[in-house]
């Protein structure tokens, strides 16, 4: 094929591509189709199959003309792709998009066809300096307090719930009936629900009944009045006044055990006395604050690359990004996409609003990945024949010898990237910030407030 093609750079992470296709090929494209048309094609007065091409070419030349020039274009692109380097081809998720089509109709015979497709690539950028730079992370210390306060969550953990025959208090466990009361008295059926079980204090009931059971006991029932604010995060109900029907048909309370070895044994089997299984929580702690600081102390690094870093993330790949985003969302809460569609409806929402919310975090997440990966291909990484060879006997070895070469190169890689983080940490400096509570640094409540 007597061919010609060009890249060319554009902005926002695109690239356009012109081809040229010779008249001899685009007719041969031509006469192949028309002769596959005369096979198959039905016209009055001819058998099928038997239409002369004469006949096809003077009812529907034009329209094969075309067809044919655009399967030729599609095919020569898709054929010139594949010999592209690897920065100047597509996404794999952006599809090229034909310039200018209109301009190019009427197919002509004996006429050259010149065409442009423009598409997204994989950004190019200029790494900045990533070694020798200080940041900052908090401080965090693991105190006698955080240990107390486990203590006292594992003797919750293992206390026994007893039956309480007295009035409702903060900390109870209480089961109860609930609705809402319409305009005419009667129940909303809609709001009706049975057999509810939630501990006073925990706010974990969506009317936010906690104070209001504070006093009953079991088969007490009364109905209150309430009225709701944004800080009370109830769905739908912000401004909203509702009587509520609340009957109490069960109190429970929480024996808790004493603080002695023996709660020590019983939590694990280790422990031996209170003071091992203080030392045992500490230490849990420490490393759980290590764990987390390694994140923190990259996170900080890769924030710090990328203020000095221009990248611009291509609409196709934060588009992939995002709907990747939104499969995990749905997975990981436990419900079907259909069920979070239907939630999000009732709270007055959408998915493509709650993607509109994500999109600067996944494009941060996006830049943080592309560096990344920058700085592996720039170090190139050295993997030994041991470090190879355990991970593919680890995970690989059933690869079928056709797919062995493509599944070496994805581990290699795959091995070379998990060595960046480890560079990274061992080749800046980090210093001593602002100082964050265990609890919020565990929850990462501290960041919110940055």
């Amino acid at each position: 094929m007597d061919a010609e093609k060009s890249v060319k750079l554009l902005e926002n992470s695109q690239a356009s591509l012109t081809l040229t296709i010779d008249a001899d090929t685009l007719e041969k494209a031509y006469q192949d189709k028309l002769g596959k048309y005369a096979k198959t094609i039905q016209i009055d007065g001819f058998r099928k199959g038997k239409v002369p091409a004469s006949v096809v070419e003077r009812k529907y030349g034009e329209m094969i003309r075309e067809e044919s020039s655009f399967d030729a274009m599609e095919k020569y692109l898709q054929d010139t792709i594949q010999t592209l380097d690897f920065n100047d081809k597509p996404l794999a998720f952006s599809t090229p998009v034909l310039q200018d089509e209109e301009k190019l109709l009427p197919f002509k015979k004996g006429e050259d066809v010149t065409y442009t497709v423009v598409y997204d690539i994989y950004p190019r950028f200029e790494l900045p300096e990533y070694k020798g730079l200080e940041v900052e992370v908090p401080s965090v210390e693991v105190t006698d307090a955080d240990v107390d306060k486990e203590v006292e969550r594992k003797r919750e953990q293992n206390s026994v719930v007893r039956t309480k025959d007295g009035a409702a208090e903060n900390g109870d466990i209480v089961t109860v009936d609930y609705a809402e009361i319409g305009e005419d008295g009667n129940p909303v059926a809609s709001t009706e629900r049975k057999g509810f079980v939630f501990t006073i204090g925990s706010g974990y009931n969506f009317y936010k009944i906690d104070s209001d059971v504070i006093g009953m006991k079991k088969g007490d029932e009364k109905t209150v009045e309430k009225t709701y604010t944004a800080e009370d995060h109830v769905p739908g109900y912000d401004g909203k006044t509702v009587k509520l029907h609340i009957a109490l048909t069960e109190v429970k309370y929480r024996e808790l055990p004493e603080v002695n070895d023996e709660l020590a044994q019983d939590i694990k089997e280790e422990y031996k006395t209170v003071a091992d299984l203080k030392a045992g929580i500490r230490k849990d702690f420490e490393s759980q604050v290590e764990d987390r600081m390694k994140n923190d102390k990259i996170n900080a690094l890769l924030d710090a690359i990328k203020a000095k870093t221009e990248i611009t993330i291509p609409a196709s790949m934060l588009a992939a990004e995002l709907e990747n985003a939104w499969r995990n969302f749905y997975h990981q809460s436990g419900l079907t996409e259909e069920q979070i569609l239907s939630f999000l409806k009732m709270q007055g929402s959408t998915k493509e609003a709650l993607l509109d919310e994500w999109k600067d975090s996944c494009t941060s997440n996006l830049k943080d990945q592309l560096i990344l990966d920058a700085i592996k291909d720039k170090e190139d990484f050295a993997v030994s024949d041991e470090e190879f060879k355990e991970e593919w006997e680890k995970n690989y070895k059933s690869v079928k010898d056709e797919d062995k070469e493509y599944y070496e190169n994805i581990l290699r890689d795959s091995l070379k990237f998990a060595k960046v983080t480890p560079f990274l940490l061992e080749n800046n400096t980090f210093k001593a910030g602002k100082k964050v509570s265990y609890d919020d640094f565990i929850a990462g409540a501290y960041k919110e407030e940055e």
